[in-house]
Parts: structure tokens; sequence; C-alpha cells
């Protein structure tokens, strides 16, 4: 990539919140493109993997062609970050989920899906994630799943802490993948989004 030529990032646009990370990643400086077919991925530098429904995602992947195209692109080393279903989509192993439903084994960390529980049980939170820097985040979960456990090549980022007393993994990063529980494109604050644009700057510089 030219020094410059935005980084070009894409929006997996199958399903979810694809308009809130499009405006979050042009404010943070990148092009921010839709993605739903070969060609489009192929013109796009990281990935995003909005919240929505994990399920429904994981069968339209399949239905438009697209699974093995982005599994070969982020095995290639494309960045990509998953927020709430995305995360799911970025685990090695998902816990309360369809038997068909398949995933990208991007990040080596167990997932379960819905873990803090319905629509009704949404909340939100101030996390402190230092490499966002010493403010606190707010963060927004809805329907969110937790993070059971992870490799030894994972580094955990952020938790929370749940009404069942634990603390419970809620943000993490391996390599060029990041994932979070929460959505921090139906906040204002576009760090996240910022973070992950100079992952895909560092990858492709």
């Amino acid at each position: 990539m030219s020094a410059s030529r935005r980084p070009r990032i894409g929006v997996l646009a199958l399903q979810g919140d694809v308009a809130e990370h499009l405006r979050h990643l042009e404010t943070v400086g990148a092009e921010a493109v839709t993605v739903r077919r070969r060609s489009e991925l192929d013109s796009v530098d990281g990935l995003v993997l909005p919240g929505g429904e994990s399920t429904a995602m994981s069968r339209l992947l399949d239905v438009y062609d697209m699974y093995a195209p982005v599994s070969t692109r982020i095995a290639d080393g494309m960045p990509v970050y998953g927020s709430c279903a995305g995360m799911i989509l970025l685990a090695s192993l998902v816990l309360d989920t369809r038997p068909d439903a398949t995933w990208f084994s991007a990040i080596d960390m167990t997932v379960r899906r819905n873990a803090f529980g319905r629509q009704v049980d949404s909340f939100e939170a101030d996390l402190v994630i230092d490499a966002l820097g010493p403010d606190p985040l707010r963060t927004v979960f809805i329907r969110a799943p937790w993070v059971e456990s992870v490799g030894p090549d994972v580094d955990v980022l952020a938790g929370v802490r749940a009404s069942d007393g634990r603390e419970h993994v809620v943000a993490v990063r391996q390599g060029n993948a990041l994932a979070t529980s929460f959505h921090p494109e139906v906040t204002d604050d576009v760090r996240v989004h910022r973070y992950f644009l100079d992952m895909v700057r560092a990858a492709t510089s």
C-alpha cells in the first residue's frame, strides 16, 4: 500500500451493524467499503465482521460462497476485527451454537454464544483497555458472547464482571485478529476502530 493511499477496510455486509462500522471507519481515516462478494474482498486491506446474528451470518457466508475466500484471506494474514457476532465467527470453538454453524478459527479461544443473557439483559459498562489509553471506554453488550478460555498466544485486552459474579474475557487479540464481545460501533467512541486501523496500517506497510 502506498503511503498516500488510505487503508481500504471492508465490512462484511451480509447481516448486522454494517452502516455503523462504516461510519466509524471513515471517521478514523479509512476508506470504508461493503463486502458481499469475492471481488470486493480482494480489494480490501482489512475486514470487519459486524455485530448481528452469528448463525445467520454463518449461513449467509455459505449462501454467498464467501466462507472459503474470507477464511483464506485471514489465514494469509489479512487483519480482521469481529464485534459480538463477529467475535463468535473468529473463534476456534463455539459453545451453544447450531451443529452446522461454521467459524474461522482465527483466534485460539472458546466462545459461548449469548452468554450474558437475552436482549432484555443488555447492559453497558465502562472498561479501561490499556491498548486504547487510560480513559475508560463505554461498552455496550447486546446478547453478547463471552470468552470461556484462550490459548497461550492470545492477548486478553479486557474483561467484565457478569451477574454470575465472575469476570469474563470480552476483548482479545491474536496476531492480526481482534475481537470484542461488545459493540463499539453503537457508541460515539472510535478508539477500537482507530486501533484496528493501526493494525491494518502495520500489516500493509
